[in-house]
């Protein structure tokens, strides 16, 4: 009786109740770029001043360092960010090009193509040419359409290279200036102490933000964070110290 109550009673409210869920725009190049410029930067900039600190030049010499990787390693990655954007943006630009090519030189050919692309998907066979009919009517939506149930290209998602290219100049500038600020205004093992604690914490502030972002969980991700910024601290230091004890010059 009770089990026969419970499969009649509704786990979910009826479809005219309910609420569409919002999904956000992850396939732009921006958010992927301020991530990774972030990380980057702390990772790259904590190892180069820790390494170059664990030779024990003059503090001069380390804010030299950090100054100059910060520098050089944003205008790299703005640079990389862009290049790799504006080239995957002109090459499905250009795909996008040629089916709108063919479209025009042939109409009926497509229209048969993605008929069959509905077809293959479980629509039946009138059905499909009804609605493959109906795209090629508009030769805009037949471009879209075109492009993204053949070539798996959605023309609202290319990204921009500008944006994505900007994004890492800062975020990178920004993750690089953490463990640089306390040689600024402090030196020796106050400046390491103060340099891996900051870095640490941006660590675990951007594993944290990266596991929200992703939908994961926030604690294992920021744990995973500092685990391999300390690593690639902990190697750039050892090599440092050695060369300095080696008196490498």
């Amino acid at each position: 009786m009770s089990s026969s109550i419970r499969s009649l009673a509704p786990t979910d409210p009826p479809p005219e109740h309910r609420v569409p869920e919002r999904h956000r725009a992850v396939q732009g190049g921006a958010a992927r770029a301020a991530v990774f410029g972030v990380s980057d930067g702390l990772v790259t900039n904590v190892s180069l001043i820790v390494g170059i600190a664990g030779a024990h030049p003059a503090a001069t010499v380390v804010r030299l360092a950090g100054l100059a990787g910060l520098v050089a390693g944003a205008c790299s990655m703005a640079i990389g960010e862009y290049v790799s954007m504006r080239a995957q943006r002109e090459l499905l630009e250009h795909e996008i090009t040629k089916e709108r090519r063919e479209i025009q030189r042939f109409p009926e050919a497509e229209r048969r193509e993605l008929a069959g692309i509905y077809q293959s998907r479980g629509i039946e066979h009138d059905l499909a040419h009804q609605l493959a009919s109906a795209v090629m009517s508009d030769e805009e939506l037949a471009v879209e359409t075109h492009a993204r149930e053949e070539l798996g290209i959605d023309q609202s998602s290319l990204g921009s290279a500008v944006s994505a290219g900007a994004s890492s100049f800062a975020t990178f500038a920004l993750g690089a200036a953490v463990p640089l600020v306390p040689w600024l205004v402090t030196s020796g093992t106050a400046a390491v102490v103060a340099t891996v604690v900051a870095a640490g914490l941006l660590a675990i502030v951007v594993g944290g933000a990266l596991g929200i972002f992703t939908g994961r969980s926030p604690v294992r991700s920021a744990f995973r964070q500092l685990a391999l910024s300390a690593v690639a601290a902990a190697i750039a230091f050892g090599v440092g110290s050695a060369a300095g004890g080696a008196g490498i010059r």
